[in-house]
Parts: structure tokens; C-alpha cells; sequence
């Protein structure tokens, strides 16, 4: 049986056997598709009784590197387990390759990653009143909008915002670039930004293009944008240690955690694929833009 078989099968159970509601049906549905869409971007032609757990641990891997929470990466795995225990009960499957996957520690540490709440939470306490209070909401709507590195954020210039496409130029690792979408709250305030705050600006010679400046006129540094996220934290009494890379990662796993496709969101991460030798085919803009609208909280 193929993939398709074996998961309507599994669908036809959780819904009529275990009696679970669509919502969870579905969050089931997607734990496995994110396995099959992982095996796609790696070009393995395997079913699911091909898998082993070497492929379980490389796609666990995947989805860490995306920058999953272990409290997501616990529920795939969950999923998964669950998957498998179905197959091997209805189908004889002879084999079960989550056998010896365990969830993270979750006890351990707290998640570098921020749900909606507390990043509305950090939002909202931005003294919009303020000229860096309008140029902070606007950098990190844009952190949390697109998922850029601290790097990509600082060196972010207004000759390479896409306003009518809705997508921004990002210049990554190895000066290799990008196209990643950018949604309308970010515009809004970078708008709000740069009309009533970077306007009035004395601007540096050579700093005349960097979106996000400082009171001299100057592009931001790493340190700064990293002491305005602690600082912001602080306010709230935020007992996560976070950092600009928090917003990346959470940009990653809300859009999963709401189904997005893995190859889009590798895409807009901008991480290499995982097998250097394998050919990755990059996504229609027009495809990520849609997923970014479907699945990002702030869309």
C-alpha cells in the first residue's frame, strides 16, 4: 500500500475506532504528512514499511534544524508512535521504527520558542510614544513576520522591500539571497516607521539604504537588537530566555505546527537542504506567499 492508502486507512480509524474530534483527526493527519513531505524533500521513493529508525532520527533532525520547539517535536513524535502502533495492529506491519524514538526532555529547559500570546504579550509593550518604540515594533513585527537571523534583519535595506509583491530581499549566509514574504502588520508598522521617525533622522553617509537605524543615523548592531529583545522581556517579566533567534524559531513553528509545507518554510528560513548533493527544486513565490497567509498567526 502506498502513503495515500495507509493514511486514509489511519484516518477511517481515528475517526470511527477512537471516536477523536476533526481537530484532532487532522493534527494526527499532519504529523504524518510532515514525515512524507520530509522524505520528498530528501527524494526518498519509501513506503511506510520501508521506513527505519535512521529516517525517523534524520527527519527529527530535520525538524529541529527548522527550529521546531521539543514541545512540537514531543507531539510529532506522538503522532508518529501512534501511526505506526495503528499500522502494526491493523496491517501487520512486522516492524515499528518509532520502537526507540523518545520524546525530548521537556523538564530540562523552557522552549526557545514564544507562543502567540506572549509574543502579542512583548508586542504590546512597546512604548509606541516613543521614536525607538516605533522603530522596535517595526523590527521585530518584520523578526517575527519572515523568520530573518539577527544578521539579515540589521543589513535588511529599503531598496529591497517588495511592497506590492509583499516580499523582501534577504541577503543570508554566503551572500546568498532570498525572497521571503512579508506580511501586512510588519508594512503597516514599518511604514509608520519610516514616515514619522527614520524620516527625521540625520542619516550617515553609507547608511542612507538600511531600513532600521539608530538616533545617530546608523544601522543598528547585533548587541543592540539582542539588549532591546531582553530588555523587552524584562518589561513583561518573561521567564523564557529569548533572543532575536526566538523569533525565528517561532516563525518556523507556528507555521508548521499549523501544517504548513516543510519545503516552504525551508525555503523561507533559507537553509540548505540537507543532503548537499540533492537538487532542491525552490517554491513558487506565489506558493509561499499562500502559506505564509494560511498558516502564519500574524497573516
Amino acid at each position: 500500500m502506498t502513503w495515500k492508502n495507509h493514511i486514509l486507512s489511519y484516518k477511517s480509524y481515528l475517526k470511527v475506532e477512537r471516536s477523536l474530534s476533526p481537530n484532532s483527526v487532522t493534527a494526527y493527519l499532519q504529523d504524518v504528512n510532515k514525515l512524507v513531505q520530509f522524505l520528498q524533500i530528501k527524494q526518498l521513493d519509501l513506503q511506510p514499511e520501508d521506513i527505519q529508525t535512521a529516517h525517523i532520527t534524520d527527519f527529527l533532525e530535520f525538524i529541529n534544524e527548522l527550529g521546531v520547539s521539543p514541545y512540537s517535536q514531543a507531539r510529532i513524535i506522538s503522532g508518529l508512535k501512534s501511526f505506526y502502533k495503528y499500522l502494526n495492529y491493523d496491517q501487520n506491519l512486522g516492524h515499528d521504527p518509532m520502537s526507540l524514538i523518545e520524546a525530548p526532555k521537556l523538564g530540562r529547559k523552557l522552549p526557545d520558542t514564544l507562543d502567540i500570546h506572549e509574543i502579542d504579550e512583548l508586542f504590546g509593550a512597546i512604548d509606541m510614544s516613543t521614536p525607538e518604540g516605533q522603530r522596535n515594533r517595526a523590527m521585530l513585527e518584520t523578526l517575527y513576520s519572515s523568520g530573518l537571523r539577527v544578521s539579515e534583519l540589521i543589513e535588511l535595506q529599503l531598496s529591497n522591500i517588495y511592497e506590492e509583491m509583499g516580499f523582501v530581499r534577504v541577503i543570508g549566509k554566503g551572500s546568498k539571497e532570498r525572497y521571503v514574504p512579508i506580511g501586512k502588520h510588519a508594512m503597516k508598522h514599518i511604514h509608520l516607521y519610516c514616515d514619522h521617525i527614520r524620516s527625521h533622522l540625520n542619516v550617515q553617509k553609507g547608511h542612507e539604504d538600511f531600513v532600521f537605524l539608530n538616533r545617530r543615523g546608523r544601522k543598528l548592531s547585533r548587541v543592540m537588537v539582542f539588549m532591546i529583545i531582553k530588555d523587552l522581556a524584562a518589561a513583561v517579566s518573561l521567564k523564557k530566555n529569548i533572543s532575536p533567534h526566538t523569533f525565528r524559531h517561532s516563525f518556523a513553528t507556528h507555521l508548521i505546527e499549523g501544517g504548513a509545507d516543510l519545503r516552504a518554510v525551508q525555503e523561507m528560513l533559507g537553509h540548505e537542504s540537507i543532503t548537499t548533493t540533492e537538487i532542491y527544486t525552490h517554491l513558487d513565490k506565489e506558493y509561499l506567499q499562500q502559506v505564509m497567509r494560511e498558516f502564519h498567526p500574524r497573516s
